[in-house]
């Protein structure tokens, strides 16, 4: 029987730890991913949660506990975001080190400083090189299933390693939509149990171990263990992705696409704000122009195969990344520039824009002008120059807060 319920996507990220049979839950609250542990422990409270959950001091100590629980064959959720994943980031790449796989939900937000509530994804991008593997949602449908499907990639023998699951912050956490909830019976035959093969710690048998300090020769070695597990995710992914979508009829393939065929521009986005670009994309395309959209679901291991077989060929290609790495640029397109680099039928134009950074709104009339844009770039055989998303008004606001700033702090024009 469907259950078709009205869901935020903090909801539909508890919803799937409560059907993945999660043993235990660490948790520290941070806006705006409160919600999260918030329905989980009235679950606990009603006796509707199977497993455990712990308030602990800090996102730092919710790690180590994850990790740690994780490493005894226990099945772990827990969920953050901003600065409490970068209050976590030691143990990110530690728990990452120790092959202990778990599902961490993260809801984007933009990091401080200046502070803000509202998501971009300097946060998620930050944990890239951890270790953990990345799935990004655009629904709260999406969050639900990505959880479910993260479980099976995470606990995967050919991979152990943890996984994160982002969504945006208000633009996902806190909006409702139509979300189905798969039966427990058939998640569990979907998620069988956790299988701790080859882990040998146990709670009911705790034993003390030491610390190794490794030189170069076995550290490379373990480090690049980790880095094959992560390459091997994408098969993994692959695999489980399909019998998901056999088991559930819905689709969430690595990396989505649409219109890209026969398409002259093709913007690539991640993330809730993709759901805008492809209503535009489907605008543009009514209208006659040919254009395509590209929307990596999964961001760590990289597809690089998959944007590949998508993107060459293509005479432009526009990224937009909902991230700034300072002093450089969008980082999704300097990721998508490496996979495509040297490759046979590489798109002449890899166009770069930022937008969306603190929640900033991206307006179909943007997407418009950036495929107009990359299209006479294209013609005149040139990217157009990085650029930041913003227009003349907002620059005129901002310039009014300075200016009231400035009086308030005592300064005056000389």
């Amino acid at each position: 029987m469907t259950d078709r319920r009205l869901l935020t996507g903090n909801a539909a990220a508890a919803w799937g730890a409560r059907l993945a049979d999660v043993d235990y839950v660490p948790a520290f609250p941070i806006t705006p991913q409160t919600e999260i542990i918030e329905t989980i422990a009235a679950w606990c409270d009603a006796g509707e949660f199977p497993g455990r959950m712990t308030m602990l001091e800090s996102e730092h100590s919710m790690l180590t506990a994850a990790g740690a629980a994780a490493a005894t064959g226990a099945r772990v959720f827990t969920a953050t975001s901003s600065q409490g994943l970068l209050y976590a980031m030691e143990m990110l790449f530690a728990v990452a080190g120790w092959r202990a796989p778990f599902v961490l939900v993260n809801v984007s937000r933009g990091l401080a400083a200046p502070i803000t509530l509202e998501p971009d994804h300097n946060d998620v991008f930050a944990a890239r090189d951890s270790g953990f593997l990345q799935l990004h949602c655009s629904t709260c449908q999406e969050v639900l299933d990505s959880v479910l499907l993260g479980y099976r990639v995470a606990e995967d023998v050919r991979v152990r390693l943890p996984l994160l699951v982002n969504l945006d912050g208000f633009y996902l956490s806190f909006t409702r939509e139509p979300v189905t909830v798969p039966q427990p019976a058939e998640v569990a035959a979907f998620l069988p149990p956790f299988d701790a093969r080859g882990i040998a710690f146990r709670a009911s048998a705790p034993t003390s171990q030491a610390s190794a300090v490794l030189g170069g020769v076995p550290y490379s070695y373990f480090r690049y263990e980790t880095h094959l597990a992560a390459q091997n995710a994408v098969a993994v992914y692959d695999e489980a992705a399909a019998d998901f979508a056999a088991r559930f009829g819905r689709s969430l393939p690595a990396v989505d696409a649409w219109g890209v065929d026969d398409a002259e521009v093709v913007l690539v986005m991640t993330g809730s704000f993709a759901t805008k670009a492809r209503e535009a994309v489907e605008r543009m395309r009514q209208l006659g122009e040919r254009v395509g959209l590209v929307r990596p679901r999964l961001l760590r291991p990289f597809p690089d195969a998959a944007l590949r077989r998508l993107l060459c060929g293509r005479p432009a290609v526009a990224v937009i990344d909902q991230n700034l790495s300072i002093g450089k640029g969008g980082i999704l397109h300097a990721e998508v520039a490496s996979a495509l680099y040297g490759q046979a039928g590489a798109p002449p134009v890899l166009a770069s824009y930022v937008g969306g950074l603190g929640g900033r709104d991206i307006s179909a009339a943007e997407l418009f002008a950036i495929v107009r844009e990359t299209r006479a770039a294209a013609e005149r055989g040139e990217a157009p120059a990085p650029r930041l998303l913003f227009r003349e008004d907002e620059l005129r606001e901002v310039r009014r807060l300075q200016a009231v700033a400035r009086v308030a702090g005592g300064e005056t024009k000389s």
